[in-house]
C-alpha cells in the first residue's frame, strides 16, 4: 500500500535512481517515519533529516498538509524525493497520515509537525527582516 501511493527519489532525468533499488533492499530492517508539512523546504530540514537517517533505516516521509500551504503538495513531494538520505515520500492528509502512522511503532515514528512550525516562523521573520532593510 505504501509503495503504491508514494513517490522515490529520481535523477535529474526523471527516472528512478538506478542505486536505489540496491539501498532500499539493504535499508528495509530499520524503518524510521518522519511526519511533518516540510512547506517550505529549508536547510534546517536536510540537517535534521540527515539526524534521523543516521544508521541503517529506510526513511519514509509522511508529506502532511499544512493549512495554508506556500507549495503544492507535489512540489514539496518531489523535492523531498531529491533528497539522497530519503527512501519514500508519501503525501498525506492528517486522517490519512495516522492511518500510514499505524504501520510503525511508536519508536519508528519522528513527528516534525511542531518543529515545522518553529522553522516556518523563522523563514517568515528572517524575509520580514530582509524585506525591511
Amino acid at each position: 500500500m505504501l509503495r503504491s501511493s508514494c513517490y522515490t527519489p529520481r535523477s535529474a532525468n526523471g527516472h528512478p535512481r538506478q542505486n536505489h533499488r540496491l539501498r532500499t533492499r539493504r535499508r528495509t530492517r530499520n524503518p524510521t517515519a518522519p511526519a511533518g508539512r516540510f512547506d517550505v523546504l529549508v536547510a534546517e530540514h536536510v540537517r535534521r533529516l540527515r539526524q534521523i537517517a543516521m544508521g541503517d533505516v529506510t526513511l519514509f516521509v509522511i508529506l502532511l498538509d499544512p493549512s495554508a500551504p506556500l507549495l503544492a503538495t507535489r512540489a514539496r513531494a518531489e523535492m523531498m524525493a531529491a533528497l539522497a538520505m530519503v527512501d519514500y515520500v508519501v503525501p498525506a492528509g492528517e486522517r490519512a497520515a495516522e492511518g500510514l502512522l499505524s504501520h510503525f511503532t511508536t519508536s519508528e515514528i519522528v513527528r516534525e509537525e511542531s518543529a515545522d512550525l518553529l522553522r516556518a516562523e523563522r523563514l517568515s521573520q528572517h524575509v520580514q527582516r530582509r524585506h525591511q532593510q
